[in-house]
């Protein structure tokens, strides 16, 4: 799969990922490093606290579901970054054993006003289990190269 351009994304288009199950080992390991908190690690912490057992961190996640949007939906070399999220929220817990997929919806695409090779998308990431219940989502900015020009013009030189 290509590197996606700025000018690939339209308002409206979903881009859906594969699927992912999380293991409890995988889930330690990671709030280990990141996100220490009992809920995530501590499995008889876990099992006193309020969710009953242990829980990925909400970072995690995030992590997971941006992983599977840049193999679903490459953007390589033509990524110029981002400003940052909007909008993060986590509805529900994930466990061990969940099976997590993403559902991307462009928002919005818009060309940037000062400078002619990049453009900004918004995305809505969706995040749901295998109940397909929402466990996260978030909005994104990300800031994509333009094609070249010599690849924007028509086969008639426009």
């Amino acid at each position: 799969m290509s590197d996606k351009f700025f000018e690939d994304f339209k308002q409206g288009d979903e881009i859906r990922t594969r699927a992912v199950t999380l293991g409890e080992p995988e889930i330690v390991e990671f709030a280990r490093l990141y996100d220490p908190q009992p809920i995530h690690i501590d499995k008889a912490a876990a099992e006193r606290s309020t969710f009953g057992g242990v829980i990925a961190s909400g970072w995690h996640v995030g992590s997971i579901t941006f992983r599977l949007f840049l193999e679903q939906s490459p953007l390589g070399e033509n990524s110029m970054g981002s400003p940052g999220l909007d909008e993060i929220r986590w509805h529900l817990p994930v466990r061990p054993g969940d099976t997590l997929s993403i559902v991307i919806t462009v928002l919005e695409a818009r060309p940037s006003r000062s400078k002619d090779d990049r453009g900004s998308v918004r995305l809505r990431y969706e995040t749901f289990n295998q109940k397909r219940e929402l466990v996260m989502s978030f909005i994104g900015v990300q800031i994509i190269k333009k094609r070249p020009r010599r690849q924007r013009s028509n086969r008639w030189g426009s």
